[in-house]
Parts: structure tokens; C-alpha cells; sequence
């Protein structure tokens, strides 16, 4: 099979290629940096908002769909999360490919506060209504070797040079991470299954956390003995205000509104190893 993955040099594209190529199949790898770390993928230059590139889809047996930015900059949620979807789903139709894995977000839904959470949704609705075979998958926080949020944010956190670690609020906000090597298994297992067409995943690893437990894993990881000292959520209101703000509005709202499921569906339909965050976290902060 031919896969060709829209957004597919960053993090997580490494880790579905990774997981393609060992099961045989042929990938592309379309994104704005044209190029990656894996030998036998062939990359790209491409913007699916701009609909530039596209012509890689044209004999793609399926299309993965990936691109995705948490937070706004010269890029924004409606191009990336929505419009590159439209342009997509329009070269496929006109290529006739048919196939379409489509990577959301848990907590998409069109009400959602957070601009990055409705804008998921909608980019979902756009592949729900395009008549395409389609499987849509949304993950919670997802971990591994090169992530933005523990081995960036929350080591960052921990690191910053003050004598104390903040915490927005209580901290009681509950999360569900999940391995990058599951979520590019089960993104790889659903291209070959007929079964997941049609059907939409809470992608979610084997245990939920309260977001102050992973502040102390990560923490602890690094040997510091900092306490944890809460701040109102207003006062991060406030900070996500300002310019250059370490947390904008929309990542403090998806912070405070927690992110879980049961994985029971997930389980049931697809083999995956489930690993755990303990097992890898010392590989992602480099301490192990």
C-alpha cells in the first residue's frame, strides 16, 4: 500500500512512518519542511492549506492526515486544522483515492472553548461528510523521544530558574497520555482493517493522571526537590495575556478542562502494547 501522510516529518509522522515501513508498505511524507530523518521515505515539500503538494495523493492507495499545531503563530488553527483538511479531501476526490485516516484531538467538538479544540471539530466534520472511507482518531496528550509537552513544556517548567515548580490551580485536571509507538500502531492497523471505516477512536493510554502527578514524575525524573506551589487560575489568565506568554489562553483552557476516556473501544478493535508513561519517560527527559 501506498500511504502518503500530510504533516508527516514532525514528532509523530517519524513514529507512523516508522510503523508503515515495518509492515511493508510505501510512504510520502508531505509537509512545509520537505524533508526527515527516516531512510526509505520519500519527502515532500508541500502546504495542504495552500493546497501546494497535493498531487502527491494521486496514486496513494490512503492518505494520513496529521498536520496539526497546538499553538498559534505564523501558522493558524483554521489553515492548518481546516483548511488544509478541505484541500485534502478536494485532491482526493479528484484523484480518486478513498482512503482517509484523520488525526483530531480528544476534546474536539464545535462547542468547545478553546479555538484549537473547534477547530479540530470542524476539520472532523469536513471528513465525516466527504463520502471517503474514513477513520478518525483522536488522541490525548501523546508522549515519546521529542515531544512538545514533556520533554519541552513540563521539563521547562521544572527547570525554570525559580525556587519553586508553579501549578495552575489545584492541578486536579485529569489526563490520559498515550505512546507515540501506540498511536502510530493503531493509525497503521487501521489502514489495513476494513472494520475502523466510518468510525471515530478516543485514542488514550492505560492510566489517567491528575496534571500535578505528571508535573512530579517529570519532576522527580530530574532529581530536583522543587515543591509544587499553586497559583490561582486567574493569575494565568492574566500571564496568558501577555506577549511572548509561556501558556496562551487557548492551552490554558484545554489545561484546566482535562483531557481522558475509556480506551475501552480502542482495545477493542486493535492490539497495541499500551505502554505506560513510566517507561519512557526517562528517555524523553534524557536522564535514562
Amino acid at each position: 500500500m501506498h500511504v502518503v501522510l500530510v504533516g508527516g516529518s514532525g514528532f509523530l509522522g517519524s513514529h507512523v512512518a516508522r510503523a508503515l515501513l515495518a509492515r511493508g508498505h510505501r510512504v510520502t511524507s508531505l509537509s512545509r519542511r520537505g524533508r526527515g530523518p527516516l531512510a526509505g521515505v520519500r519527502y515532500l515539500a508541500g502546504d495542504a492549506a495552500a493546497g501546494r503538494g497535493l498531487e502527491a495523493v494521486r496514486d496513494a492507495d490512503a492518505v494520513v492526515y496529521l498536520a496539526g499545531i497546538i499553538r498559534e503563530g505564523e501558522q493558524r488553527y483554521l489553515a492548518v486544522h481546516v483548511r488544509g483538511v478541505q484541500q485534502a479531501l478536494g485532491a482526493m476526490a479528484a484523484a480518486g483515492a478513498r482512503r482517509i485516516v484523520h488525526v483530531s484531538a480528544l476534546g474536539a467538538r464545535p462547542d468547545a472553548p478553546s479555538r484549537y479544540h473547534a477547530s479540530k471539530a470542524r476539520g472532523e466534520a469536513l471528513v465525516q461528510a466527504s463520502g471517503l472511507e474514513w477513520t478518525i482518531f483522536r488522541p490525548s496528550l501523546i508522549f515519546g523521544v521529542g515531544d512538545g509537552f514533556f520533554g519541552g513544556v513540563l521539563r521547562g517548567l521544572v527547570r525554570m530558574p525559580l525556587p519553586f515548580i508553579p501549578l495552575v490551580g489545584r492541578g486536579d485536571y485529569p489526563f490520559r497520555p498515550v505512546w507515540a509507538g501506540d498511536v502510530a500502531e493503531v493509525l497503521a492497523q487501521s489502514l489495513e482493517r476494513q472494520a475502523t471505516i466510518g468510525k471515530v477512536y478516543d485514542l488514550v493510554g492505560p492510566k489517567e493522571y491528575a496534571y500535578r502527578e505528571l508535573v512530579r514524575l517529570v519532576r522527580d525524573a530530574l532529581e530536583s526537590r522543587k515543591p509544587l506551589v499553586s497559583f490561582p487560575a486567574g493569575f494565568f489568565r492574566l500571564v496568558s495575556r501577555l506577549p511572548f506568554a509561556p501558556i496562551t489562553r487557548d492551552q490554558l483552557l484545554m489545561l484546566l478542562e482535562g483531557n481522558t476516556a475509556d480506551p475501552g473501544p480502542l482495545l477493542a478493535d486493535f492490539a497495541l502494547e499500551h505502554r505506560p508513561l513510566e517507561a519512557e519517560l526517562p528517555r524523553i527527559l534524557g536522564v535514562g
